[in-house]
């Protein structure tokens, strides 16, 4: 578990350590801000991606293989990273980092198979739990090293701790964990998935720079939305299909993937505003102008707390079920950002309604997984999982992009040079927003049935039934 856990802290690292680099790198690479952008769009794209395409691969040519394999191939990419200075190698490079997306998806699915069936539920939260501490811990630690080093050292030491973890996966997880499952591997499937998702995913992040009615982002994001409904069809026919739509279909595997959509807006809407709130200048009447160092740890307690809360999450969903540990945590979420309209003026609050909204989020990340593995068969669990982070890093993207719409309109003139700033307001719409977003969530989740489930995780309509023992 301590592996595992580890696999998915660096998942959440390497998606974070970016964001401090940004305003330095334009200069360092000699490319546009535009540019360097792409350096987190294309970690999010490939993630994006690959998070349902290795876990069905994970399920049928073994989970353990296709871990350490994402492992070795983030790890290149961060060695890459260090390397050079090459706007279009280092984009390029983060692509190839964000194939540690699927890290959290297939080891879900080796904690179900190889621990006993009482154990699962809280290994799958602490899991869960560990985006918070990797992605907490990402933003400090750039920061640190932007302030006194060059930011090539920060990959290699991304590149040494990924090297770790590689070795350490192949040596400590079991064998048994690359069983695989006879089957044949849908490539027509997988190549129309990646077409349609990075249609969509590219328009819906790349809108505020080129523009929304551009003809690049309307002509992609139109050939996205055109190739995901034949990539269903193509699903529906297929006899053994990268996604089981038929399954997916089903409300109790489709309303926690609509959940995780949501939920997914509500966490990183946390993350966006809190950062730049912090560093807002004074002159604007309610920013902070604090470092980006401290910035990144007034998120660093949220990230802790998520950890803290998995155990508490097990134990509520082993008491109450996986839905009302759901609900509880959405509405958590929601009573934060309701919180943080009115308080997002002083540091301490900044820094209370922040972990507040972790402390739900925890709860909903650990309860989520949960009830996707209740209802799918055990060998389609790291591909349903998958599906699942692939909603919320949707989620995620439509935050990133409400977000900068929001701050970039709703603005006021600062200091000298007729500069302008998102106004208090701006941030209290984004919170708004975010709680809406959490009270769907809730209203999702309260919506899923209360089904059970047997030993392989195919949902039943009835209370479950000891199978009758014939003396042999």
């Amino acid at each position: 578990m301590p592996t595992l856990a580890f696999g998915g802290t660096l998942m959440a690292l390497m998606q974070t350590v970016i964001v401090p680099l940004l305003p330095a790198l334009p200069g360092d690479t000699g490319s546009s801000p535009g540019t360097v952008s792409w350096m987190l769009t294309a970690t999010l794209l490939s993630g994006a991606v690959l998070n349902p395409v290795l876990g069905r691969a994970g399920d049928m040519y073994g989970r353990r293989r296709i871990l350490v394999g994402a492992l070795v191939v983030m790890t290149l990419g961060s060695a890459l990273c260090a390397l050079t200075s090459d706007i279009g190698v280092l984009i390029t490079a983060r692509a190839l980092q964000g194939t540690a997306a699927a890290v959290v998806p297939l080891a879900t699915g080796i904690l179900r198979d190889e621990l006993p069936p009482h154990r699962v539920g809280s290994a799958v939260a602490l899991m869960s739990s560990t985006v918070g501490i990797g992605a907490a811990a990402g933003l400090p630690l750039a920061s640190v090293v932007v302030q006194h080093a060059d930011w090539h050292v920060l990959f290699w030491v991304t590149t040494g701790l990924g090297v770790f973890g590689a070795v350490l996966s192949w040596w400590v997880l079991p064998r048994s964990s690359s069983a695989r499952t006879p089957g044949r591997f849908d490539i027509v499937g997988a190549l129309l998935l990646t077409t349609g998702l990075v249609g969509v995913l590219l328009a819906v992040s790349k809108g505020e720079d080129w523009g929304w009615s551009s003809p690049a982002v309307l002509g992609i994001g139109a050939a996205g939305l055109l190739v995901l409904p034949v990539w269903g069809r193509h699903q529906l026919r297929v006899r053994e299909p990268l996604v089981d739509l038929r399954l997916a279909a089903r409300r109790t595997v489709l309303l926690p993937h609509l959940a995780a959509l949501v939920t997914g807006f509500a966490f990183y809407a946390n993350w966006l505003a809190t950062v730049q709130l912090v560093q807002a200048p004074e002159e604007t009447g309610y920013g902070l102008g604090a470092s980006a160092l401290v910035a990144s740890l007034c998120l660093l307690p949220g990230g802790l707390t998520m950890v803290l809360m998995s155990p508490v999450s097990a134990r509520l969903s082993a008491a109450r079920g996986a839905r009302s540990t759901l609900v509880a945590g959405a509405l958590v979420i929601a009573v934060a950002y309701v919180v943080r309209v009115f308080t997002s003026e002083q540091m301490w609050t900044i820094a209370a309604g922040a972990t507040l909204c972790s402390v739900g989020t925890g709860l909903v990340y650990s309860a989520l997984p949960t009830l996707v593995i209740q209802a799918v068969p055990a060998e389609q669990t790291a591909a349903a999982t998958g599906l699942n982070v692939l909603m919320r890093t949707i989620g995620q993207a439509l935050c990133s992009t409400v977000v900068t719409v929001v701050l970039t309109t709703v603005t006021l003139p600062a200091g000298a040079g007729g500069a302008t700033y998102a106004s208090l307001d701006a941030y209290r719409i984004v919170f708004a927003l975010a709680a809406a977003a959490s009270v769907v969530a809730a209203l999702t989740a309260a919506a899923i049935p209360r089904t059970a489930t047997h030993p392989a995780g195919v949902e039943t309509r009835g209370p479950l039934r000891r199978p009758s023992r014939t003396p042999s």
